[in-house]
């Protein structure tokens, strides 16, 4: 087998690498515009929240608490755009360089370029083309002469054409670094408001910090007693779905609680609904992640511990809850201290939708994606409207932003 010499494969390979490094450059570009989009989107989200609630009476706590979720998001967004500018400022020193390479090129070209003119000029007013092949001593000279005056003209078109390219490729790098300047500045001013509005919010964080200290141990006790409704509502639904599990199975004769029989059609369904894993969408059309899943410290008390078997998300009041994949509503329940939960059924995967005011399926309805299946409910004394959305796999308790696109 014949192969290449060994310096053409160092080439080719170095060539791949710059290749893949150029195309990963220009991917991280995108998405760190499409997450600074994002973010910008979720504190004017955060924001909107803060502000629609201000009518309600909330406790310090909660104030705090929506406070830091405001800080955080922005801190991300600063460190976002601050990425943003640095690539930018190497793209600006990158196409400078080449702009000055550019015009040392040009430069070199139109000299060549005009002492070949002023050459030509000269033969010409010495002896004319036809002359100079009228005087060839032989036609295998004529011949040799004709082909070099069209290698000539053509190497003056040749020169003619890449001066053109030349130009015209400068001129399109000096319209990007004009273009690339102004992104730059406008990142900068961005970032300029963005930390003045941090430095605000961490004021205000302060002096609710401080009252907090001053009865952390009053605080300590309203969180505990929070956690110990949240412990009720999370015993009801795993109640719920051991419940359900064992209605199901009775029906194909399974005696097991723990785990669902599956039908070959219910199979295929839970392995297209686990290929689906981190590209589900939201089960609101827009919202705010203000508890996430798992055991870990309150992000103010931190002396204290919080657990959540799923995830809660504030959302705009009236706003419904969505489907976030396909599949069967299995169980419809009123949740003591939590309105109403819907749970729908993927096979052996289980989507958990609670706190609904209104329903809209009913046990035993096939639903699609997107499809809407009940009203949030809005707290009559904080105002803030929130889903409590969880997921299992049978009695396995699974965290949602492991499976939600971007939560």
């Amino acid at each position: 087998m014949k192969l290449f010499p060994k310096s053409s494969r160092i080439a080719a390979v170095v060539l791949l690498f710059l290749f893949g490094s150029l195309t990963a450059f220009a991917q991280t570009k995108e998405s760190l515009e499409q997450r600074r989009i994002e973010l910008r989107q979720e504190i004017q989200r955060i924001s909107d929240l803060r502000n629609s609630n201000k009518k309600q009476e909330k406790s310090v706590l909660t104030e705090v608490e929506d406070l830091n979720r405001q800080i955080r998001t922005t801190e991300n967004l600063i460190k976002v755009t601050n990425q943003q500018a640095n690539l930018l400022t190497r793209d600006i020193n990158s196409n400078t360089d080449k702009i000055q390479q550019l015009r040392k090129e040009l430069t070199s070209l139109k000299e060549d370029y005009g002492n070949m003119i002023a050459k030509s000029y000269k033969s010409k007013s010495q002896q004319s083309r036809i002359m100079f092949l009228l005087s060839s001593q032989s036609f295998l000279q004529a011949y040799k002469r004709l082909q070099y005056m069209k290698q000539y003209a053509n190497y003056r078109k040749k020169q003619g054409d890449e001066i053109k390219s030349k130009t015209e490729e400068l001129q399109g790098l000096n319209t990007n670094l004009i273009a690339q300047k102004k992104n730059k500045d406008k990142l900068i001013v961005e970032n300029r408001q963005t930390r003045a509005q941090l430095e605000k919010n961490k004021q205000s964080q302060q002096v609710l910090i401080k009252s907090i200290r001053q009865k952390e141990g009053q605080f300590a006790s309203q969180i505990k007693k929070k956690q110990q409704e949240i412990n009720a509502i999370d015993k009801q639904i795993d109640d719920l779905i051991r419940a359900s599990i064992a209605k199901t199975n009775k029906e194909s004769g399974s005696t097991d609680r723990d785990t669902y029989k599956l039908t070959p059609e219910a199979k295929a369904l839970a392995a297209n609904f686990a290929s689906n894993k981190g590209r589900l969408p939201w089960p609101v059309k827009s919202g705010v992640v203000t508890t996430r899943f798992g055991t870990q410290p309150h992000p103010i008390v931190k002396s204290v511990t919080i657990n959540s078997n799923g995830v809660h998300i504030e959302t705009d009041k009236g706003s419904n809850a969505k489907a976030v994949f396909g599949g069967t509503v299995s169980e419809v329940q009123v949740v003591k201290g939590a309105n109403k939960a819907v749970m729908v059924r993927h096979g052996d995967y289980l989507t958990i939708y609670n706190n609904l005011s209104k329903i809209y399926v009913k046990r035993g309805d096939v639903i699609s994606l997107g499809q809407d299946i009940g009203e949030i409910a809005t707290n009559s004394s904080t105002g803030k409207t929130t889903l409590y959305f969880l997921l299992y796999k049978n009695m396995e308790k699974l965290d949602p932003a492991d499976w939600i696109l971007r939560m």
